[in-house]
């Protein structure tokens, strides 16, 4: 089968690997039809991450079930399934709590905890830029798909992460309807926690990069866009709120945030958001942090390459506030999101700028990590359907 196979720094091939076979009875072997390029991918893409060159990359997949192991009874051949990036057990301690983001079975180390696919530390699993992936204890990872699967994959696939991800932001930093919420980075993550904030009925949505492609896509849907190369986020929102700062904000960028001149420094959107959420404000922090950073040391520095990150938390302590962390777990959203697209409530496909082959993944990944105008999310369709144009 063909993959998109991670050959070092900025380096993605398109080669045959052995394809996808089942390993275990609880597996099953998805044909995937759509998977995504995301941004975390880039973080291994542009080799600041412990990723192994020759792993095929991709952890935002869906496609059609072709082959079930003995012990699956759920998930049929024929189906349409959507995979959380998360691949978990169901039955660890983590897994009963529902924190299948730190699955404790399906992470070989045990000194660590979660899984994903075609991830760094997240286990050995394949990814998905492929055309074929074996999804472990399928009857817990796959969520199965309505008849309206085939049309509308370029919605369902983004509850593999982005969606859930950006939701879970809104749910760590507590976005009830009403509230006033800041969003630090525009990307797709960031474009997703706009748009579940302004699902749960958030009064104002303001949304901070430098990228102004990417704030046109928050402004399309409603959300105020704050060009950072023009404006400090804090002194807007200050300035909109009596001085007292939103209620609460989401960070959806990550350990590479960077000005607009292209420097980067961890603490950048941490720190803004500290300044721009008010007294006893929520803070949810989706944006990815690692604890070593290949590049860090000569990107930023070497606190900052073994994740040391210099936050105001001085500030933060001050103003009572609350910070989560992490990954999303994908399966405590992604039914409840999937009703939601099913029921024309939800159309998370307005981010998707390119619809592309599997063979054209070394050229979407080079224009995707370059930021490139009008490159804000990439689509691949390993089995066809890509029209290799921008929509």
């Amino acid at each position: 089968m063909k993959a998109a196979v991670y050959e070092g720094p900025r380096t993605v091939t398109v080669k045959d690997v052995p394809d996808a076979k089942i390993e275990h009875p609880c597996d099953i072997i998805v044909k995937i039809t759509t998977t995504n390029i995301c941004g975390s991918d880039l973080h291994m893409y542009e080799g600041r991450t412990s990723f192994e060159s020759g792993r095929t990359l991709g952890h935002e997949n869906m496609g059609q079930v072709v082959e079930v192991g003995s012990a699956v009874r759920k998930v049929q051949v024929g189906q349409y399934v959507v995979l959380p990036f998360n691949i978990a057990c169901g039955f660890c301690k983590q897994c009963e709590r529902g924190l299948t983001n730190y699955c404790l079975t399906m992470q070989p180390e045990p000194a660590l905890a979660g899984a994903a696919y075609g991830f760094a530390d997240m286990g050995p699993y394949q990814g998905g830029q492929a055309e074929l992936l074996r999804v472990p204890y399928g009857d817990f990872n796959a969520l199965r798909l309505g008849e309206d699967a085939a049309e509308r994959q370029t919605d369902y696939v983004m509850l593999a992460d982005i969606f859930p991800t950006g939701y879970h932001a809104t749910e760590m930093a507590h976005v009830k309807p009403g509230d006033q919420t800041i969003v630090f980075g525009a990307g797709p993550v960031g474009l997703m926690a706009t748009y579940s904030a302004l699902l749960k009925g958030a009064g104002r949505v303001w949304v901070a990069d430098h990228q102004p492609d990417r704030l046109r896509k928050a402004e399309e849907i409603g959300a105020i866009p704050i060009n950072t190369a023009e404006q400090n986020p804090a002194e807007v929102v200050k300035e909109a709120t009596i001085g007292l700062g939103a209620d609460n904000g989401c960070e959806c960028v990550g350990y590479q945030a960077h000005d607009p001149e292209g420097h980067e420094d961890a603490s950048l959107t941490l720190n803004g958001l500290i300044d721009s959420v008010r007294f006893t404000g929520d803070i949810g922090v989706v944006g990815v942090f690692l604890p070593e950073d290949p590049g860090g040391a000569e990107a930023q520095g070497e606190l900052e390459a073994q994740g040391k990150v210099p936050i105001d938390f001085g500030l933060m302590w001050f103003k009572g506030q609350h910070m989560g962390t992490g990954q999303a777990p994908v399966k405590k959203y992604n039914r409840a999101l999937r009703d939601l697209i099913a029921g024309g409530k939800a159309k998370p496909s307005f981010i998707v700028s390119h619809e592309l082959s599997l063979d054209e993944a070394p050229i979407a990944y080079e224009h995707f990590d370059a930021r490139d105008e009008g490159w804000t999310k990439v689509v691949l369709h390993p089995n066809g359907h890509g029209n290799g144009q921008k929509r």
